[in-house]
């Protein structure tokens, strides 16, 4: 046997949540509470709340536990419903869509930060 330490395996599982994330922002950022998002994109509250509990939107819960939204999520919802409504996949298909297009976005401002640049436009 060796003298070092044994270390205790990572649990990696894919049901461990993931570590919160502190945010401080400088001046106050607008939260958008769950009807207002739900009037501005037009579709009713309880299909955003699937949305949330499938991961296809993010959302935070203030401190009375409602869910608050950032400016952003009336457009990822549209963005959902393009994808549902245009593709007709299945939710588990638009996260892994969404998953592909955002690494897409990722890799596309890599290149253009490198001086690389592509001939072909963007897809989003």
């Amino acid at each position: 046997m060796s003298d070092r330490p044994v270390e205790a395996p990572q649990a990696s599982s894919p049901a461990a949540p993931a570590p919160a994330r502190v945010r401080y922002a400088i001046v106050p950022v607008p939260r958008l509470s769950l009807h207002t998002v739900a009037r501005r994109a037009g579709v009713h509250p309880d299909l955003i709340r699937r949305f949330v509990a499938l991961g296809l939107v993010e959302a935070e819960r203030d401190t009375s536990g409602r869910l608050v939204f950032a400016a952003t999520a009336p457009a990822a919802l549209a963005r959902v419903q393009r994808l549902r409504t245009g593709l007709c996949l299945n939710y588990a298909s638009i996260g892994l869509v969404l998953d592909l297009l955002d690494r897409i976005s990722l890799l596309e401002a890599a290149l253009r930060r490198a001086g690389t640049r592509s001939d072909i436009p963007p897809w989003t």
